[in-house]
């Protein structure tokens, strides 16, 4: 009885296995998360090789999906991460709240001059916007070195944006319009990673096979 009993058992336990693991794939907060996440990189993609026009203009169009797209989205995807526990997913998707949402804050305080006269003095809008994004270099930096035991498109996701981040700051401190547009190329670039890893995440919530996401660069 004892034997028959444990074959039951193991004879239910595929199924229900099966059924966990599809419900572990429809229950990721990376179908909120990295949609979201793409959409604003989008925007701030146009913005920086001037598809929007002058500055001014183009921030009317893009702090509305800062704030209410992207940075809303990476809230609520990292809320849905510690809620099943999931503590890796939980810490990228907080730090890029943290990044959207104080993005637009800088945005827009330097028109309306919320913490200094931003809108009047080009020095104090540059130093401000080149302590932004220095810091958030070092923070992607670190992230980036964090990444190392994911999956390799997690890492080459975050070279990139460490990229983008390089090359607005050195376009920032120098006035350059080149170095800027080309910092938006390299934004669209990690976009597309974006995009892959949400066709991998909607795939596997409706029944697909996982996409190849490449093996970890260390523990791989």
């Amino acid at each position: 009885m004892t034997t028959i009993d444990e074959q039951s058992t193991a004879a239910h336990a595929a199924p229900d296995t099966g059924a966990e693991a599809a419900a572990a794939a429809g229950a990721n907060p990376a179908l909120v998360g990295v949609p979201t996440f793409v959409i604003g990189s989008v925007a701030l993609g146009l913005y920086l090789v001037g598809f929007t026009g002058a500055s001014s203009t183009a921030l009317v169009g893009l702090l509305p999906i800062l704030f209410m797209c992207t940075g809303i989205g990476q809230l609520v995807a990292t809320v849905w991460s510690v809620r099943i526990g999931a503590g890796a997913p939980a810490a990228i998707f907080g730090i890029f709240t943290g990044f959207w949402l104080s993005f637009a804050v800088l945005a827009t305080s330097l028109g309306q001059d919320w913490f200094g006269p931003t809108s009047t003095d080009t020095a104090v809008a540059t130093g401000a916007q080149e302590t932004f994004l220095l810091t958030w270099l070092i923070g992607i930096v670190i992230l980036t070195v964090a990444s190392l035991r994911l999956p390799a498109m997690f890492t080459v996701l975050f070279v990139l944006i460490d990229a983008a981040l390089l090359l607005v700051l050195l376009g920032t401190s120098s006035g350059s319009t080149g170095l800027l547009f080309f910092g938006g190329i390299v934004v669209f670039a990690f976009a597309l990673v974006g995009v892959y890893m949400f066709l991998d995440a909607m795939g596997q919530a409706t029944g697909g096979k996982p996409m190849p996401m490449g093996k970890a660069l260390i523990g791989g």
